[in-house]
């Protein structure tokens, strides 16, 4: 099964006004057995402010250049290359060329609402 849902990004002032909104981001979700995929494809110049992660997951960079901050740690990714996230990782992306973004989680009971998966998989 192959869901697709967009995020759309708001540069927001500190008091909530929108000052920009972004193009969408494209996310397609599909899913293996007991496992779940999140794809992001990000164009030149997109930021991403992901969700605090409650597992350790793997994610892969299958081509672009993307800057990620985490833990107060900024690094320059190229694709293709892959990393295991630990649990409470929170990430900021920017991406520097058009990027693929994968997430690959565990989903042992294959569950396939979108909405569900993700009051497991990260804190909202």
């Amino acid at each position: 099964m192959n869901l697709q849902t967009k995020i759309q990004l708001n540069i927001m002032h500190n008091n909530g006004d929108i000052l920009d909104t972004k193009d969408l981001i494209p996310i397609t979700h599909e899913f293996a057995d007991q496992i779940y995929i999140r794809k992001m494809v990000m164009s030149t110049g997109q930021i991403v402010i992901g969700a605090k992660h409650k597992h350790e997951h793997v994610w892969f960079l299958l081509k672009g250049r993307v800057s990620i901050k985490e833990n107060n740690e900024i690094i320059t990714h190229i694709g293709p290359c892959y990393t295991i996230s630990k649990p409470g990782a929170q990430r900021i992306i920017l991406a520097h060329e058009k990027s693929v973004f994968v997430n690959v989680h565990k989903n042992p009971d294959n569950i396939k609402n979108i909405k569900k998966l993700e009051k497991l998989i990260v804190e909202l």
